[in-house]
């Protein structure tokens, strides 16, 4: 059944940077009913108060956009929280989907599904063929479940409940505390407190080396209402832009649009993480989705997002 403009669709975790390009996406194109709750409407580790807040509104959609994130050392600091939070949120959203009669859930997972040394790019198949990367374990270990979750209630019950894996994501309401946040917005809050304090150095973590692939949010966006609109498999599919640059590149890029020209310092004592993260698109492409912001230019734009809605320290 197609989505209708007047589907009573939750967003969970709408407040957040995917959550939130989501309902922007969701608005730009008519859907006039949208179901948001922040944090402390609901909480989505308590599994009555969300079993309750279904039962009430009912939703006819789901997009399950809510999770515990981080970057690198946030999630090698707090393994047991990014481990237990996932997964309370995500058992509870999936089960109540499925026990109040929801048309279709979207599941949004993750890149660090796939094993450190998966081949590249990384094809859907990759699951489950390898050890995970370390750093990131606890958190791939818990969108892993989701995963399966949802695959057997498609399975056992034949709920359409989807599964979709992005690839690094930055934009809007990026996170970009340094103690929690991923290599890009880091890299950009970093840039640019070198620059406004006129500092002659930016230290960066590990080698430079790795490399990463990047998706502006709002891309994302644009192949998530698509895919719930052509997609109906349990089997996950892959979202990114099949292009990677390395840390470095993206360093030297960030510092260029931020227009700082200090010297980039390389802290060899800091970990890489997976040497090479990068997704194969094909089925994604093949459904007539590619993304449309270039790298440079979404980091642009990010940036002027980040200064208009960044106080000083």
């Amino acid at each position: 059944m197609p989505l209708k403009k007047s589907d009573r669709i939750f967003v969970a975790g709408h407040r957040g940077m995917v959550g939130s390009a989501l309902v922007r996406q969701l608005e730009a194109e008519g859907f006039t009913n949208l179901l948001t709750r922040d944090r402390s409407q609901i909480d989505l580790r308590d599994e009555s108060a969300v079993a309750k807040f279904f039962a009430e509104a009912n939703p006819d959609i789901v997009i399950l956009a809510a999770a515990k994130v981080g970057g690198i050392k946030a999630n090698n600091d707090y393994p047991a929280e990014f481990l237990l939070d996932n997964l309370r949120i995500q058992n509870n959203v999936i089960c109540s989907a499925y026990q109040t009669g929801v048309r279709k859930l979207l599941f949004l997972g993750s890149s660090c599904i796939y094993p450190k040394l998966a081949s590249q790019p990384i094809p859907e198949s990759a699951l489950l063929t390898g050890p995970l990367e370390p750093t990131n374990e606890a958190y791939a270990i818990a969108k892993i479940a989701g995963i399966k979750l949802c695959q057997a209630y498609a399975r056992e019950y034949g709920a359409n409940f989807i599964s979709v894996m992005p690839t690094n994501l930055y934009g809007p309401n990026d996170n970009f505390d340094l103690e929690t946040s991923h290599a890009l917005a880091a890299l950009l809050r970093k840039a640019h407190e070198a620059k406004t304090r006129n500092e002659k150095k930016l230290v960066v973590w590990g080698t430079g080396e790795p490399r990463r692939e990047f998706l502006h949010v709002d891309d994302l966006g644009v192949a998530c209402l698509l895919l719930l609109e052509k997609y109906d498999s349990p089997k996950i599919i892959n979202v990114g832009c099949g292009e990677d640059v390395t840390i470095r590149e993206l360093a030297e890029l960030i510092c260029d649009v931020v227009d700082f020209d200090g010297e980039l310092v390389w802290d060899k004592t800091k970990p890489d993480g997976t040497p090479r993260k990068l997704l194969d698109v094909t089925r994604i492409r093949a459904l007539g989705w590619r993304h449309t912001i270039p790298l440079r230019e979404g980091i642009a734009q990010t940036y002027e997002w980040f200064r208009a809605n960044h106080k000083e320290q």
